[in-house]
């Protein structure tokens, strides 16, 4: 197992009706098919040995010994399989008839688990064959094996102890007090359910929502199998919708009519990294559990599962103007409250035509909207200077004329000159102080501007530069507000995308198009022929990348070498191996000798699952060490 992932399979085989020979079959089919995939678990439909449907034929004793007989030629089957697989089988125990998950691999029966919710209303009558799951047995004989006979089981990885499975059966996901509850609090990090739901209108949806619900309220993985058409269609009919979902997010599942397999990789790493942070998430029971374990190799495979590129991004379009609107809401309803507390209807902001800035007029117009204040309250000031072009400054100027705000220019190549000279720096060294002495420059103006007007200073910096420092310490570091503190760089083009879409004003959707086609950067060094000569990317690195590790790095505590294998699967048709490495070195770099700007930054609004405030998400020392990160980075 690397990095954490096991690859897990559900199925849906063919069934026919009380035939427990054709759909032992099947079963051994569906395994063989699971270990040539390398699926290191494999879960079955309920009842599949016998197929669910077949009403009051549970009650014949020659279909009973038939799921017997079809179970122990499973078992035997699973020794030439590699693949731990739970399948589904009526059995009866000191004469009474249960519904039942076997556990089986390596030509070993494992474990048995009965079904404890049993449905007898609607189209179901289980009640009427099977006794539910209860604390009178402990142990169950199948063949030559006895073995225990327990809701309270869990199957867990002899080399690999975080991959603990346990079961619930169908209806067990639908109750209230669901066993997977216990299951997950006691240790489990993989629910397999066995499953007949049949097919009605809007029932695969509330089966989706449920099946995601229970994996991410237990922070676990959740594997669903369900009966497929060859069940009965006497009064219902089964599709076969067959899931697999992690966090509460799907990792893969059916459509229509399903017969086959179905596999993607769950991360046990990520699953216990969750459960680690939350604290209301408070592991017991465990001793009350029956503990069996599983010698199935667990092996190295390449990831089939969806690595997004940009995890803080939807990929929907749909999904993606939500979030935008969402996201605009919260910036917007955070400096509400900050203006309505201090009692202020002024705000002041830097434009430079780039998008951060533009992000944060667009959040600063909304609120006094909202509010119902003037617009010329809000205070817009460009300040060029040696790096500035003409596009930039124009449509700072165009966006802010156009929105009706207050426009101030005030030109500080003078002041910053004068500046120069006072502290003996020659104009023609480019180096930091050259560049920082503008970002200063440019803050002083605008807290005086503030202190004048009794106004605020909005802050303009996103979650992406704070990850890396790139920003003057009391610079554009600080600010009374930052709107954008918690915005990564790959979403914020995607937020005044969507500003853009909702407004009829031709002036501002075009503008802020133009803004969305300019190059990302400081503007600190001087322009060349009139256009951008420091483009931040060819500095630091592009920030699609640097988005993703801090996603994988800050958000899941993940290892280098995690972070640097899911970014090979992520842009792999982007990147070549040696630039994510170098990348990866200079984000750990960055991020850890800049943590002291992060210490004190300015109160945001948090908007999204990573953040990086001292006060909230990210308590980090100052003064820790990179070097366990970075001879990581180097050894890959």
């Amino acid at each position: 197992m690397v990095d954490g992932f096991v690859r897990v399979g559900v199925a849906t085989p063919d069934v026919k009706v009380a035939d427990t020979s054709y759909n032992s079959l099947t079963a051994i089919s569906a395994m063989k098919d699971a270990a040539a995939d390398d699926v290191a678990i494999l879960v079955l439909p309920e009842l599949h040995l016998t197929s669910y449907t077949c009403q009051d034929l549970f009650f014949q004793t020659s279909l009973q010994t038939g799921a017997v007989d079809a179970l122990l030629s499973v078992i035997e089957a699973s020794a030439t399989y590699e693949v731990l697989t739970i399948v589904g089988v009526p059995l009866v125990c000191e004469e009474k008839l249960f519904n039942c998950a076997a556990v089986v691999e390596k030509g070993r029966l494992l474990a048995v688990i009965p079904k404890t919710y049993l449905p007898n209303y609607h189209e179901f009558y289980e009640m009427r064959w099977f006794a539910s799951a209860c604390d009178e047995y402990k142990t169950i004989t199948v063949g030559d094996y006895t073995v225990p006979f327990t809701t309270d089981c869990l199957i867990q990885s002899r080399r690999h102890p975080d991959v603990t499975v346990a079961v619930e059966i169908c209806e067990d996901l639908w109750a209230p007090n669901a066993p997977s509850i216990a299951h997950s609090l006691a240790g489990a990090t993989i629910i397999a359910n066995l499953s007949a739901s049949n097919d009605l209108i809007g029932k695969r949806e509330y089966r989706r929502n449920l099946v995601n619900s229970a994996s991410g309220r237990y922070s676990g993985a959740y594997l669903y199998a369900c009966a497929g058409p060859g069940e009965s269609t006497t009064d219902v009919v089964f599709l076969g919708h067959d899931m697999i979902s992690e966090n509460g997010v799907m990792l893969a599942e059916s459509n229509g009519v399903f017969t086959g397999l179905l596999y993607s990789e769950i991360d046990v790493e990520k699953l216990k990294s969750q459960r680690m942070r939350n604290t209301t998430f408070a592991p017991q029971g465990s001793d009350l559990y029956t503990k069996v374990f599983f010698d199935t190799d667990i092996k190295d495979v390449n990831l089939t599962r969806y690595v997004d590129p940009y995890p803080f991004v939807p990929s929907d379009e749909t999904g993606r103007e939500r979030r935008c609107e969402e996201i605009l809401t919260m910036q917007s309803m955070g400096l509400v409250k900050r203006l309505e507390h201090i009692g202020n209807e002024k705000v002041v902001v830097g434009i430079s035509g780039g998008l951060d800035s533009t992000l944060a007029l667009l959040v600063c117009v909304r609120a006094f909207d909202y509010l119902k204040l003037a617009r010329d309250g809000i205070i817009a000031v460009t300040m060029p200077c040696f790096g500035t072009t003409k596009r930039t400054k124009g449509n700072a100027g165009e966006l802010a004329k156009a929105l009706k705000v207050t426009l101030r220019e005030i030109d500080i190549t003078r002041s910053v000159r004068q500046h120069f000279s006072d502290i003996g720096h020659d104009e023609s060294d480019l180096s930091v102080t050259y560049e920082n002495s503008q970002a200063r420059e440019r803050t002083q103006v605008l807290m005086d501007i503030a202190n004048s007007e009794s106004a605020i200073v909005v802050g303009t910096g996103d979650l992406s530069e704070l990850a890396l420092g790139w920003a003057t310490y009391n610079g554009d570091h600080m600010s009374m507000y930052g709107v954008n503190s918690s915005i990564p760089k790959t979403l914020i083009k995607h937020l005044v995308r969507h500003a853009a879409s909702l407004t009829e004003d031709v002036v501002i959707r075009d503008t802020l198009h133009d803004i969305l086609d300019t190059p990302v950067s400081p503007e600190l060094l001087p322009a060349i022929n009139g256009t951008i000569s420091q483009v931040t990317e060819d500095l630091v690195g592009p920030y699609e990348l640097h988005d993703f590790f801090l996603y994988w790095a800050v958000r899941w505590a993940f290892s280098p070498k995690k972070v640097y294998h899911l970014a090979l699967y992520a842009f792999k048709d982007g990147y070549e191996k040696e630039v994510i490495k170098h990348w990866l070195k200079v984000f750990y770099k960055r991020f850890f000798s800049q943590q002291f700007k992060r210490s004190c930054l300015p109160d945001g609004p948090k908007v999204g699952s990573v953040a990086l405030s001292p006060r909230g998400d990210l308590r980090m020392p100052s003064d820790a060490r990179s070097a366990l990160w970075i001879d990581q980075v180097g050894n890959l």
